[in-house]
């Protein structure tokens, strides 16, 4: 059983393909970009002001299925550039408690609406 989560308290989804989905105890929750989901447009500014985008989205879904930051297992990061690697780390490392779940963090050629940051997360209860 699969168990698909939605909010509009984050942005919808763009494609085919669903904000999370639950299933036995993990919540898999697909690739935010930094959309203000009140606005329906990307935030402005830096890979900084995106970065902290990406995690209030993430935050939200969380909410909305009854996890928090902490159920976080795995992160993977796509940037546009890795020069703003070190910029989103800093944001990066003050959404968690110390308690950092494992993460991959790539560069990719192009990203949704041309953003500088996405970032997925695999989660459990």
């Amino acid at each position: 059983m699969k168990r698909i989560i939605s909010t509009a308290d984050a942005p919808a989804a763009i494609g085919p393909y669903s904000q999370a989905v639950e299933s036995n105890g993990f919540l898999f929750t697909s690739g935010q970009i930094p959309i203000d989901p009140a606005t329906g447009q990307i935030v402005e500014g830096d890979i900084t002001a995106q970065t902290q985008q990406v995690f209030k989205n993430i935050r939200a879904i969380l909410q909305a299925a009854g996890y928090t930051m902490d159920h976080i297992l795995k992160t993977t990061v796509f940037l546009a550039d890795m020069n703003d690697f070190a910029a989103m780390n800093e944001v990066y490392a003050r959404q968690f408690d110390g308690s950092f779940p494992s993460r991959s963090a790539v560069a990719v050629k192009t990203l949704p609406k041309n953003v500088l940051v996405e970032i997925e997360t695999v989660c459990a209860k």
